[in-house]
């Protein structure tokens, strides 16, 4: 109560200071100064020295308030009233920036917004929500600004280890070999391998029902006395349901805010935000305890969040996720299990609640309680109908459905948390900006790229010290808007990264700063594409092309790693290009490379179909009764043996030349190896073979009958004048011109006008339209009669 009396009297004197400085300057702006100096010299002097006074007291102010806080430009300095017009933009920029500060500071101050630190808690005990409708309390519970708990821990998260996690553990119960409680590792490890699951789980039973939901309770679990009457009896139990809720928006790793457990009979709710957290190692002789099964739904999470918060390890693990995916039902989330079993409407709207609330809503403890609560009332049907369903008797588990699910929920038990570790020079890991770049279709400049980096790093660095997640910082399409567009003052980056958070809007300074010097020195930088293939084997892709040495054949460029082996009629492909499956179930082997190859002869012959084609030879077109009357003869062979032929035949030949026959297209009559079905051609009926022979045979015995009487006539005399006056050339002085053609005369246009043919003359000739038989005349229609 003092510091707020106190501090509205520092605030009643600060405005009161304010508003008198404001009035005496607008009222010297108001009064014409140039004037008064050119009446009184004196006068000019004094507001010379004021003027000098009061910009060295507005210089002084600006450096004091960029002392400690990173900008773009340096303090700027006010010589005289021209540098004050010319700096203007950053003394706006200054004063903003103090405005912001103010603001915040006044917040926290007077609890508008609550100070994250442990010594200013709010000693109030905040109110349960009220009854409302559950959308508006569900929105109530995502929207409020809570204490981190994380800060009165009695091992507060620093967030920076690194190296392999070193477990919590302080003793190892149920463990086959003692010791080893700190040493690296999974220490259950040899427990899980060496695991067998009791007989109950192989054993058909009844289904136990749940206690009605209405009836029952949940203990509320937040003291050390309290954890230790629980854990005697949860010794009792052969089977335990197990769920966690997890906050990870207000720290940099995440942080385990409640843990429900649940047996036949008895509902547990634990707050794992107290101090104490890491006192709850000691259900290890529960949840370790081989011969108690641990019934979770989609646990691969959980298991790391227990390892890294709590300390705890599940052996004998049951996972109804896997069992859901064994059983192929349509839906594998617990909601659908829920309504599936127990015709339970699950509360989807508390799944984005803040579990740091205490103490819990009503609300969120009824949805805690039940994750757990229905569980092995599931766990119980679904064991039934994995044992209905498999098949226990064939060898090596071949139909045993059962035994993979726990199989499965075996290896999430193995899973061990790893710290986030950031690679600044190549960004690798969980955190690192290489799988968000890699994933993005984004081509950066140097410049770009350089911005890309460092803005990433530097909300890695800010999470990591605010203990809050990177995306409450900034999420990542603000970094690549920031990277793009290069913003080179605060005010631009304000207006880039919208909405921005309260963090940007304070750090604001210390990040403009950042791209600054991030972009001065991408110039110098590597290349996007060359940083990013130091990493390539993480992420293969299409590798470059090589320079191959010519072939005659396309497939001689193509890149195969081996010839296709034939072994027992099927050929098996070893192609070099991942992700490339070298067999078909339903053509066998298949070809290296999906390119068209050249198939010769030598490289069909080596292919041999899973399912045989018959060879697509004459018989399969042909009408029946053809086929079986006249057998198929080969045609001719597409380059016929020359014969030998006279001199006079042989001169003949070497002048005369048809383009029909150089450019007569070839076709192939044997089918290589029965796979006529891989040329476009087929052979040829009988009939149409027969027709073309003959054909062939008048022409040529044609062309020897004009042949020979050529040369018969006139002791061939009249063959050579035939020669010669064929061979005559052309006179080009006689032709007509083509340019200047000689007149014709009436008679001769007449004659070629006659000859010529018009395709326009006919084209009136076509039929008319129907007159119209009404007429409109003015004042009358002749639609309607009267």
């Amino acid at each position: 109560m003092d510091k707020l009396s106190d501090f509205a009297s520092l605030q009643s004197t600060i405005t009161s200071a304010l508003v008198s400085t404001t009035r005496s300057a607008s009222q010297l702006a108001n009064e014409d100064l140039p004037f008064h100096r050119s009446l009184d010299t004196a006068l000019s002097a004094s507001l010379d020295r004021q003027n000098a006074r009061l910009l060295g007291l507005a210089e002084r102010l600006l450096g004091t308030a960029t002392a400690h806080t990173e900008t773009v430009r340096p303090a700027p300095r006010l010589r005289d009233i021209d540098a004050v017009e010319g700096n203007w933009r950053a003394v706006v920029d200054v004063v903003d920036s103090l405005l912001e500060r103010a603001d915040t500071a006044l917040d926290e101050f007077t609890g508008a917004v609550k100070r994250l630190s442990p010594g200013a808690r709010d000693t109030q005990t905040p109110e349960r929500v009220p009854a409302a409708r559950p959308s508006r309390i569900a929105a109530s519970l995502r929207s409020r600004d809570i204490e981190k708990p994380q800060l009165s821990f009695k091992h507060v998260p620093t967030n920076d280890e690194g190296g392999e996690f070193v477990p919590l553990l302080q003793s190892r119960p149920h463990a086959l070999v003692p010791g080893a409680e700190s040493a690296g590792g999974h220490p259950y490890q040899a427990e899980i391998e060496q695991y067998r699951y009791p007989a109950s789980v192989y054993t058909y039973a009844e289904p136990i029902p749940y206690h009605p939901f209405e009836n029952t309770t949940a203990t509320y679990v937040d003291t050390e006395e309290s954890m230790y009457e629980m854990l005697e009896e949860l010794k009792q139990a052969k089977v335990l349901a197990v769920d966690l809720e997890h906050h990870d928006q207000r720290s940099y790793i995440g942080i385990v805010s409640l843990m429900q457990i649940s047996t036949r009979d008895k509902d547990w709710i634990v707050d794992t935000l107290k101090p104490w957290r890491r006192e709850l190692q000691c259900l290890n002789e529960v949840f370790a305890n081989p011969n108690i099964v641990k019934v979770l739904h989609g646990a691969f999470m959980d298991v790391m969040w227990l390892q890294r918060d709590l300390g705890l390890y599940l052996v004998g693990l049951f996972d109804t996720h896997y069992a859901a995916r064994a059983m192929g039902y349509p839906g594998g989330s617990y909601a659908y299990l829920l309504k599936r079993f127990a015709d339970v409407d699950a509360q989807k709207q508390y799944q984005l609640a803040d579990w740091r609330i205490r103490p819990l809503p009503q609300e969120l403890l009824d949805y805690a309680r039940s994750d757990t609560h229905y569980l092995l009332y599931i766990f119980d049907n679904m064991r039934n109908e994995l044992i209905t369903k498999s098949n226990l008797e064939k060898p090596d588990h071949e139909g045993d459905k059962i035994w993979d699910v726990l199989t499965k929920s075996s290896e999430t038990a193995l899973q061990q948390y790893t710290h986030p570790v950031y690679d600044t020079e190549l960004g690798q890991g969980s955190m690192g900006w290489y799988k968000l770049l890699y994933r993005t279709p984004a081509l950066l400049t140097k410049e770009q790229f350089s911005v890309f980096r460092a803005v990433h790093r530097w909300r890695d660095g800010v999470a990591r010290e605010q203990d809050d997640s990177v995306h409450y910082i900034m999420p990542n399409h603000q970094i690549f808007s920031i990277a793009k567009a290069l913003p080179t003052t605060k005010a631009e980056l304000l207006g880039i990264a919208q909405p921005a958070s309260q963090t940007v809007r304070l750090r604001a300074d210390e990040l403009a700063s950042v791209i600054f010097n991030a972009r001065e020195a991408g110039g110098d930088g590597p290349e996007m594409l060359e940083l990013l293939s130091k990493v390539e084997p993480q992420f293969p892709r299409k590798p470059a092309a090589k320079e191959v040495p010519p072939s005659h054949s396309v497939a001689a460029s193509l890149p195969q790693a081996e010839s296709p082996a034939v072994d027992g009629g099927e050929a098996t492909v070893t192609s070099s290009l991942p992700l490339r499956s070298t067999t078909s179930t339903f053509w066998g082997s298949a070809f290296g490379s999906s390119v068209h190859q050249d198939r010769s002869a030598s490289t069909i012959s080596t292919v041999s179909l899973t399912v045989p084609l018959p060879p697509l030879t004459a018989d399969v077109f042909a009408d029946p009764a053809e086929v079986t009357a006249t057998p198929v003869k080969a045609s001719e062979p597409s380059s016929p043996i020359p014969t030998p032929a006279s001199a006079e035949d042989q001169e003949v030949e070497d002048d005369v030349f048809v383009l029909k026959q150089m450019g007569k297209k070839r076709k192939r009559t044997e089918p290589l190896d029965g796979m006529a079905a891989q040329s476009d051609e087929v052979a040829i009926p009988d009939d149409e073979t027969e027709q073309m022979r003959e054909k062939a045979e008048r022409k040529k015995a044609k062309k020897e009958a004009k042949r020979a009487a050529k040369a018969a006539g006139s002791n061939g005399t009249v063959g050579a004048e035939d020669v010669e006056a064929d061979e005559q050339p052309f006179d080009y002085a006689s032709a007509p011109s083509v340019l200047n053609p000689p007149r014709e005369s009436k008679e001769e246009m007449k004659a070629r006008r006659k000859k010529e043919v018009n395709p326009y003359a006919k084209s009136m000739d076509a039929p008319k339209g129907m007159p119209r038989t009404q007429k409109e005349r003015a004042g009358r229609s002749m639609t309607y009669k009267s």
